[in-house]
């Protein structure tokens, strides 16, 4: 790639950056106050990286010190702006409680037909819905009484499937809302019924209520032995990858078991604590997950674990923590790993990496400039095997977190941004996967793996309506934008000018 091309690419990604922020601009405004808010939180969390990147590739790249500068200057402003978002939040509810308390008031009790079709709604009964018993007579009509003016004012009731819709009103927050009809219904009905509350494309809230029968199932015996079978493997392309690293095949010479050992470890230590905060924090919200079914690979030893909730999740902002939990433990775990490896980085390390190996990553290749310097100039490049561990985990963490289907990144997008965005951000992920499979075969792994096993999105919540607050959308934009820096290459001609790999 030439000069004159790669700029002609540097302003189309300049500009694609610039319309992406217009964009969440233009989508801002219509919420006012609390919008603007929550855009200008997302764009500070966002602005030490865009900096440090855009500074790095003019040439200009910053020491430590600076970097964790911004950070923190960063992260005051991001705190400030949350105060104030909160304060603004709490009028806003305020004001709309006393609004619908009004209009509750001038709305008489009575019936509403509209249009029976609902479509969307039936896609998503589809993923919690299987079989196609229809609810007694006489256990609908208990199920009609839960809905009142004061919660969830019921116009009309469809039988679907072996579930019941109730399309109507809803009344004040929904969370209060839906906690009272679900504390009511089961009151009523004992355990036997589940009540969803989902968003309608008419962006009217739709009721749905099936029977328990519909509930997640626990892991069989088979799958358990399937999990057990695939953490043999992983445990042994986890040894086979790092004697690969060391230069020779562990298979063929397993007495040099001590010297890939530690390797081995790191990359389990990043493994694990990605999987420990999943369960940590699933465990904190009453939530069960399937045993981990490790992927092993040669390339990098393992792409992570697969996992399935086992219990229905109580709202979206739930399916986020638990998602994001994985990857933020395992990427700080590998963040750490990697920055100090490169301060540990000497000429008598143990590893001797040719310079352009660290073209293969934007987040990677900067951070290794900031720290070793003038060492990229050379044609290999001394580091402590610490450093090569937390470039793995980074790559592990961040193809955990591409925007597809029940990855943790697909579950990250579908809790902030709903299930429509999350279907196209799945099939857009896809389309690249396919097109960088053309350059990496690891593209390829990945995307049959998906294609396969992850596709499909995750059922939705018992709440469905209540977005994950504003705090959350921003670490979701920054997790997404980290792990695309983290696979993203660096060009050969920018990372020359740069001076990495001569």
């Amino acid at each position: 790639m030439d000069i004159a091309t790669e700029n002609a690419a540097t302003i189309a990604i300049v500009l694609v950056a610039l319309g992406i922020l217009g964009w969440g601009y233009y989508r801002a405004r219509d919420f006012g106050k609390l919008g603007i808010l929550a855009w200008l939180q997302s764009a500070v969390l966002m602005f030490p990286w865009l900096l440090f990147f855009g500074l790095f590739s003019a040439g200009i790249y910053l020491n430590l010190v600076g970097i964790l500068l911004l950070v923190l200057a960063s992260a005051g402003l991001y705190i400030y702006l949350g105060k104030q978002l909160r304060a603004a939040g709490q009028d806003e509810v305020l004001r709309e409680r006393a609004a619908k308390r009004l209009q509750s008031d001038q709305i008489p009790v009575g019936s509403n037909p509209e249009n029976p079709s609902i479509p969307g709604v039936e896609d998503q009964l589809k993923t919690i819905a299987p079989e196609f018993v229809r609810i007694p007579e006489e256990d609908l009509k208990k199920i009609q009484g839960i809905f009142g003016i004061d919660t969830f004012f019921a116009t009309e009731t469809i039988s679907y499937q072996e579930g019941a819709i109730f399309k109507g009103n809803l009344r004040g927050d929904p969370d209060e809302a839906y906690d009272r009809l679900a504390e009511t219904l089961k009151e009523r009905m004992g355990d036997r019924y589940r009540l969803f509350l989902v968003p309608n494309p008419d962006e009217k809230p739709v009721a749905i209520v099936l029977p328990s029968t519909s509930d997640p199932k626990p892991t069989t015996r088979g799958q358990k032995i399937l999990a057990l079978v695939l953490f043999i493997a992983t445990i042994f392309t986890s040894l086979e990858t790092a004697g690969l690293f060391l230069g020779f095949d562990f298979f063929t010479n397993p007495q040099r078991l001590g010297e890939v050992l530690p390797l081995t470890l790191g990359i389990w230590a990043v493994l694990l604590s990605h999987e420990i905060a999943h369960r940590i924090i699933a465990q904190k919200n009453n939530v069960r997950l399937s045993w981990p079914f490790f992927i092993p690979t040669w390339q990098i030893g393992s792409f992570g674990a697969i996992n399935r909730f086992e219990t229905l999740l109580p709202n979206r902002t739930v399916l986020f923590d638990v998602a994001f939990a994985g990857p933020a433990a395992g990427g700080l775990v590998s963040l750490a790993m990697l920055i100090v490896g490169l301060l540990l980085s000497h000429e008598g390390s143990l590893f001797q990496i040719p310079a352009e190996f660290f073209q293969g990553s934007v987040l990677v290749g900067t951070l290794a400039k900031v720290v070793l310097g003038s060492a990229l100039n050379q044609p290999l490049v001394a580091v402590h095997p610490m450093m090569v561990i937390g470039w793995l985990g980074l790559v592990i963490t961040a193809l955990n977190l591409l925007p597809a289907g029940q990855l943790d990144g697909g579950r990250i997008v579908q809790s902030v941004y709903g299930r429509t965005i999350a279907g196209r951000a799945t099939i857009a992920t896809a389309i690249v996967l396919a097109i960088a499979a053309f350059f990496n075969p690891l593209a390829l792994y990945w995307a049959i793996v998906i294609l396969f096993l992850q596709r499909g999105l995750e059922r939705p919540s018992l709440n469905e309506i209540k977005e994950p607050d504003d705090a959350r959308a921003a670490l979701a934009l920054l997790a997404l934008f980290l792990a695309i820096a983290t696979l993203l290459p660096l060009s050969t001609s920018l990372a020359g000018r740069l001076g990495i790999g001569g």
